[in-house]
């Protein structure tokens, strides 16, 4: 069974405003909501892959309930936490001559909403993987990674896709699967990255430092997987004009994992990822199966 976990997960409302001027009333042009936050995304993806999983995570107050109820309708299932004080966040997102965000706090968590957590996360074994992705609300331990991961049974498939200061805390543990980017995996090292061997080479000592996998996407130049095998596999970008990029980092390790759970095959496991990293990129919202799909048969 796959498992997600998104601390802080959001209700999105993206809205449309032709000429956003401020200390005026605007009218919006379109809007939605999108049931938001990076684990989140990655089972909403998986889903429409025909991979279920299990959503983990904090809920608060009305919006909470929203978002749980909404993920039930998508045909997601989730176990969250509700916690007492505060609320599940709202995220502004402005699409106007500028985009603009304005992200909520999100719920506070206490010591025993984090040990229910953690009492879920224990329970997983052989067979099972998690996938934690995003940052650590500012009231959480910034080990709050660390010590799940500690408490994880250690025949658990591990996948970490968070900033660079985390993904380095974990590397002890021998995740799965990271997935960097060129510029985070410079930053990493203190390095200047120059050319795709400068990745690799950099792929290697996350590799020497407990990674199994590491995926590194680099924007418009594609993505490289440097695998447990040895591997190098380098697979360019998709066809498509870019409209988003909300979720498409999340929806291309949704795509690695169903293609290596899929086909056992890591270069496979790289073209449905980046198949669905690009098919959301190309939409509003996460991809759907018909869009993965047709991207898909671009690369």
């Amino acid at each position: 069974m796959i498992y997600t976990v998104t601390l802080n997960p959001a209700l999105d409302y993206v809205i449309q405003v032709d000429h956003f001027k401020p200390g005026q009333i605007n009218r919006n042009k379109k809007e939605d909501i999108f049931y938001g936050g990076k684990g989140i995304n990655v089972s909403c993806i998986l889903n429409e892959l025909d991979f279920k999983s299990t959503a983990f995570g904090f809920i608060a107050g009305f919006t909470g309930k929203a978002l749980s109820d909404g993920l039930e309708k998508m045909g997601i299932t989730s176990d969250f936490i509700p916690v007492e004080k505060g609320m599940t966040r709202i995220n502004v997102k402005m699409k106007s001559d500028e985009e603009t965000e304005i992200n909520g706090m999100g719920p506070i968590i206490e010591d025993a909403d984090f040990k229910a957590l953690l009492a879920q996360t224990s329970k997983l074994g052989k067979g099972d993987m998690i996938i934690i992705s995003g940052n650590i609300p500012k009231c959480m331990a910034h080990d709050t990674y660390e010590t799940i991961i500690v408490n994880l049974n250690p025949e658990v498939d591990l996948v970490v896709d968070a900033e660079k200061y985390l993904l380095m805390k974990i590397l002890k543990f021998h995740p799965f699967l990271i997935k960097p980017n060129n510029i985070e995996l410079a930053e990493m090292f203190d390095a200047e990255i120059k050319n795709d061997e400068d990745i690799i080479f950099y792929a290697r000592k996350l590799q020497e430092l407990g990674a199994r996998n590491v995926l590194v996407s680099m924007a418009g130049d594609g993505a490289i997987l440097v695998d447990e095998n040895n591997g190098v596999h380098k697979l360019g970008v998709a066809k498509g004009t870019v409209v988003n990029s909300v979720g498409a980092g999340d929806s291309m390790v949704a795509g690695f994992i169903a293609g290596y759970l899929k086909s056992n095959d890591y270069e496979y496991a790289l073209k449905l990822g980046t198949a669905c990293g690009g098919a959301t990129a190309f939409h509003s919202g996460l991809a759907t199966r018909e869009q993965i799909e047709e991207t898909l048969a671009t690369l």
